[in-house]
């Protein structure tokens, strides 16, 4: 888990450099096409324009009544400044514990979702703004233990499950840079139901159907041509 987090930092920072480079690479691209739309036939219905973007999220969500992180990834198409289509996914984690029911080790849950995402951004030239992500598709979902504390080498699933996921939002976007925002947002996700048991000994529920069901905030940085 540790290892995971500094990654993620560690990437973040390294696309610090590409940010600004972008940005200046963006100026000059402006420039030119400037210069190329003064030179172009106008006519009645003009093209509107297009932009994509990928962005890194850090959540935080309540599962199964204890602390979770989530770290996801989206990305896509802009059309016109105003809609962006794509595809995103999470990847989420709650803290241990020990299980005092079957499992004497400490146990979490693990797992990720992904699919289709449609986001209406509302007013985008202003510098704060508001956006509307909508995520729908599939995941699936493990509870894993570890057979020695922080050995990962020697962890175990009991259980695991798919589900069916959507997830709307409201984030409030920052334009930071012409090429880099940042937005901070809520999210609500509603699954299908969840079904976890104990293989050894059978029988016994882990968790409830609902268990993913619930709201998460976050912090997402976003970087491309919006």
């Amino acid at each position: 888990m540790k290892k995971l987090i500094v990654s993620i930092v560690v990437l973040f920072i390294a696309c610090i450099p590409f940010v600004y480079a972008q940005e200046e690479t963006g100026e000059k691209e402006e420039k030119k096409d400037e210069v190329q739309k003064s030179e172009d036939i106008q006519t009645i219905f003009q093209q509107r324009s297009g932009g994509h973007y990928a962005g890194f999220s850090f959540n935080y969500s309540e599962i199964d009544q204890r602390n979770g992180m989530q770290f996801g990834f989206r990305g896509g198409w802009i059309a016109g400044h105003g809609l962006a289509v794509g595809l995103g996914g999470k990847l989420f984690f709650n803290e241990s514990d020990y299980d005092q029911l079957y499992i004497t080790d400490k146990a979490n849950l693990i797992g990720g979702y992904g699919g289709i995402l449609v986001e209406p951004i509302i007013l985008p030239r202003f510098p704060v703004h508001l956006s509307i992500p909508v995520l729908a598709g599939m995941g699936g979902i493990a509870y894993s233990f570890e057979e020695f504390e922080f050995d990962w080498e020697n962890s175990f699933v009991e259980d695991s499950d798919f589900f069916l996921v959507i997830e709307p939002g409201v984030e409030l976007e920052f334009n930071i840079l012409r090429h880099f925002r940042i937005a901070i947002g809520a999210y609500y996700a509603f699954t299908s139901d969840i079904q976890l048991e104990y293989i050894d000994p059978p029988g016994g529920t882990i968790v409830g159907p609902n268990v993913l069901n619930g709201l998460s905030f976050g912090i997402t940085m976003k970087l491309g041509r919006f």
